[in-house]
């Protein structure tokens, strides 16, 4: 059977059910909840009632074979806006984490609880990034400490950063077991709903993504049963001694979700390039200047023509990247890296000449690129600089610990 680029009828459906949920209810309300800085609850819960926000349909989408299906989704629903977009799909990072770390039974019964149902849906939220800890994991100092006699892990640090934090219903904290060993003495820990010692009450306000929650999480003698711990204790007992004895690990809790969701990240940033490529398209269609469309100047065709071709372009590392993740491949050359560092700097570049595009007019809050520019930038910072996903593929090509 011959090699296709076209989407599969599932893939198709898929795509125009996003799309038809981003256009016809994310973007008219996009505007509102990126003044309003607040989490867009209504949205979330029509997301819920349609089957769009749940475990159902993410788990859908992670057992696509092609492992595409997820950024279709990602990109479609970030082309309606970014914020919403994130308050949606964060509580994924979170799902991600139990499922790299967690045992089917963990997975079971954690998993749906992230999400809650369609008429009380809640939140869940991934605690990795600290004050001094952001790419530089290995730097964290949040710890996690076993008492024995009551088989609970005690947690204490601070966590910055963090999306859904403190609304959310379940938090995966990734604590240090072992400071000794660096990343490959953490563990990853989750945080039922109500337990004391957690206090996510401080907000950030930020330059983009206004519409999806960010908190610093401070945990103060947390203490969670020990079949809190993701993968048990034995597993974990097991992987610390091979680390101490200097065997090489199969990895570690940060950097294996990281890995896992590094395409679908690319996927989020390329569905702004696209949505900023195709508002000043037609913008420059319609803008007439010295008698005639502006998009009749080269300067302005050449900014376009440029645009398409990174989307084309980006799309297909992600897509590639994607595959490879859901069929065991190893990235060998920092695939992953490399879909999240190129779509990240376009989201950027691409938001950055639709504003250039649009003039004074793309300065202003009438029209959208001027937010999906504030949005953009945060793809080139979290889930590992740009500086990060450099380093990565530069070690994946050379073999060399390049610092």
């Amino acid at each position: 059977m011959p090699y296709s680029f076209e989407l599969t009828e599932e893939q198709q459906d898929l795509k125009d059910w996003v799309h038809g949920f981003a256009k016809d209810v994310v973007r008219p309300a996009a505007s509102e909840w990126d003044e309003r800085e607040e989490t867009p609850w209504p949205v979330i819960q029509e997301a819920a009632k349609i089957g769009l926000y749940g475990f159902e349909s993410l788990a859908d989408l992670f057992g696509d074979p092609s492992g595409i299906s997820l950024q279709i989704a990602n990109e479609e629903l970030f082309w309606g806006d970014a914020g919403i977009g994130m308050a949606l799909f964060g509580t994924s990072l979170a799902v991600a984490g139990i499922f790299s770390a967690g045992t089917p039974d963990q997975l079971a019964e954690w998993v749906p609880q992230c999400f809650g149902d369609e008429d009380d849906p809640k939140l869940a939220a991934f605690c990795v990034s600290e004050p001094q800890a952001g790419s530089d994991v290995s730097g964290m100092r949040t710890r996690a400490r076993y008492d024995e006699a009551k088989d609970e892990w005690v947690l204490n640090g601070q966590k910055a950063w963090i999306t859904n934090g403190g609304i959310a219903n379940i938090h995966v904290v990734v604590a240090s077991v072992d400071p000794g060993l660096g990343a490959r003495g953490q563990a990853a820990f989750l945080v039922p709903p109500n337990t004391p010692g957690l206090d996510g009450s401080k907000k950030i306000k930020k330059l983009g993504l206004r519409a999806s929650h960010t908190a610093e999480v401070f945990l103060d003698d947390v203490r969670v049963p020990g079949s809190c711990l993701l993968g048990g204790k034995e597993r974990l007992d097991a992987r610390l001694a091979r680390a101490r004895e200097g065997t090489r690990s199969a990895g570690q809790a940060a950097m294996a979700t990281f890995e896992v969701s590094r395409p679908t990240v690319g996927a989020q940033a390329l569905g702004i390039a696209r949505a900023a490529y195709e508002y000043a398209l037609e913008y420059a269609g319609d803008r007439e200047a010295f008698g005639r469309p502006i998009i009749e100047n080269q300067a302005i065709a050449f900014a376009l023509a440029d645009m398409r071709t990174e989307i084309e372009a980006s799309r297909l590392l992600i897509w590639q990247a994607a595959w490879m993740a859901r069929n065991g491949k190893t990235f060998d050359a920092g695939q992953g890296s490399m879909s999240k560092l190129r779509a990240g700097e376009l989201a950027v570049s691409a938001t950055e000449k639709a504003v250039q595009i649009l003039g004074g007019a793309g300065y202003s809050r009438e029209h959208p690129v001027e937010r999906m520019y504030r949005d953009s930038k945060i793809y080139t910072i979290f889930e590992g600089t740009s500086e990060i996903q450099r380093l990565v593929i530069a070690r994946a090509i050379s073999g060399r610990h390049i610092r």
